[in-house]
C-alpha cells in the first residue's frame, strides 16, 4: 500500500485564499468590536500604561491587543463549529471499547498516512455518509451507522483513508473554520452561544458582558473620557445591532465563494490520496457508487453546514449541495487513476 502523496499545490493555494478571506473578515469583526469598546478601554489602558511606566503608539498598542484577540476568535470558531457539527448529526465519540474494529482501522490507516490519529465518532443515522471536522490538532472523523452497514471492508478502508486525507491536507480544518461565518449569517450559529461555555446560560454571558461594559463606562467617566466618544459608541452599537446581520452576510460572501471552490477541489484531492493510501482506486469508486445509490435523506435544515463537509453532497439530511463534484466525475477520475497505476 502507498502512503498519501505530497500535498496538491492547487489545493494549497485555494486553502490559503480561503483562510486569508476568513482571517480578513475576522479581523474586521475584531476592529468593529474595538471601535465599540474604545471609549471604555482607552482611558483604562492609558491609566494602566502610566502606572506601569509603559508608553507605546496607539496603533502598536491596539495591534498588541488585536492579534491575540484574532487568535482567540479563530480558536473559538474552530471549537464551536466542531461541537455544533457533531451535535447536528447526533454523533457520539467512540473509543476502542465501543467500536474496536472501526478504531483499529482508523489507527492503522492514520499510521500509514503519517497523520495523528483523529477522534472517531459515529452518527446514529441510516443515511450513509462521512466527514472530517476540527482543527489540525483536534480533528474528528465521523461516519454514520448507515455507512458502516453499507460498505464492505475494502470500501470502508477507502472511505476512511479519504477522510484522513482531508485531515492530513488540513483542508478539513480550513473548511471547519470557513463554515462558521456563513452559518452565523444564515442564523444557524450564534456568536453569543459561541463564546458561552457549555453548561452556562447565554443570559449569564450576556449579563457578564453588560457588567463589564458598565464597569468600563464608569471607569471611563472617572478618568474623564469625552462624552462625545461614548455617544458615538452607542450610535455605532445600535447600527451594528440593526444591520450587523446584513453586514456580516456581505462580508462573508467572499468566504462562501472561496470555500465552495475549495469544497469542490478538495474532494478530488482526497479521492486520489485515499485511493493511493489503500492501493485500490476501485475500492473507493465502488464505495462512492454504493453510497450514491442510497435513498436521499429527508430535508433537515440543521445539517446545512454539515453537508458541505461530507463525502457525498446529500449530507445527513440537507439539500444536496452544488459544491461537490458529481459522483460520476469522481468515479471517472478514479478509473483513470487505476489505469495509470496498472500501466506503470
Amino acid at each position: 500500500m502507498s502512503s498519501l502523496p505530497a500535498r496538491d499545490t492547487a489545493l494549497t493555494k485555494r486553502m490559503v485564499a480561503t483562510l486569508g478571506a476568513v482571517l480578513v473578515v475576522d479581523a474586521l469583526a475584531i476592529a468593529v468590536l474595538a471601535l465599540l469598546v474604545r471609549p471604555w478601554l482607552a482611558p483604562v489602558a492609558g491609566a494602566a500604561g502610566d502606572a506601569l511606566g509603559v508608553s507605546a503608539p496607539p496603533a502598536l498598542a491596539w495591534l498588541a491587543l488585536g492579534v491575540p484577540a484574532l487568535a482567540a476568535f479563530v480558536w473559538v470558531q474552530l471549537r464551536y463549529t466542531r461541537r455544533e457539527t457533531l451535535d447536528a448529526v447526533d454523533a457520539e465519540v467512540v473509543g476502542p471499547r465501543e467500536r474496536p474494529d472501526l478504531h483499529a482501522r482508523v489507527t492503522r490507516l492514520a499510521a500509514q498516512a503519517d497523520v495523528q490519529v483523529p477522534t472517531v465518532a459515529v452518527a446514529d443515522s441510516e443515511t450513509p455518509n462521512s466527514f472530517a471536522v476540527g482543527s489540525p490538532r483536534r480533528s474528528t472523523v465521523v461516519v454514520s451507522t448507515g455507512l458502516l452497514d453499507a460498505l464492505d471492508d475494502a470500501q470502508l478502508d477507502a472511505v476512511l483513508a479519504h477522510e484522513l486525507a482531508h485531515v492530513k491536507n488540513h483542508d478539513a480544518a480550513v473548511m471547519t473554520l470557513a463554515s462558521f461565518l456563513p452559518a452565523v449569517a444564515r442564523g444557524e450559529y450564534s456568536l453569543l452561544d459561541a463564546i458561552t461555555p457549555r453548561g452556562v446560560s447565554q443570559s449569564v454571558t450576556f449579563t457578564a458582558i453588560a457588567v463589564l461594559f458598565g464597569a468600563g463606562a464608569l471607569a471611563a467617566a472617572a478618568t474623564g473620557a469625552p462624552g462625545g466618544s461614548l455617544v458615538g459608541a452607542a450610535v455605532l452599537t445600535g447600527f451594528v445591532v440593526l444591520f450587523g446581520g446584513v453586514m456580516l452576510g456581505l462580508a462573508a460572501a467572499p468566504v462562501v465563494y472561496l470555500s465552495e471552490r475549495l469544497a469542490h477541489d478538495r474532494e478530488f484531492a482526497a479521492d486520489r490520496a485515499g485511493a493511493l493510501a489503500v492501493g485500490s482506486p476501485a475500492a473507493l469508486a465502488s464505495a462512492l457508487r454504493t453510497l450514491d445509490s442510497a435513498d436521499s435523506p429527508a430535508e433537515d435544515a440543521r445539517t446545512l453546514t454539515v453537508d458541505g463537509l461530507c463525502l457525498l453532497p446529500h449530507g445527513f439530511g440537507g439539500v444536496a449541495t452544488a459544491t461537490h463534484p458529481s459522483t460520476a466525475d469522481r468515479i471517472d477520475r478514479l478509473k483513470a487513476l487505476a489505469t495509470a497505476i496498472e500501466g506503470r
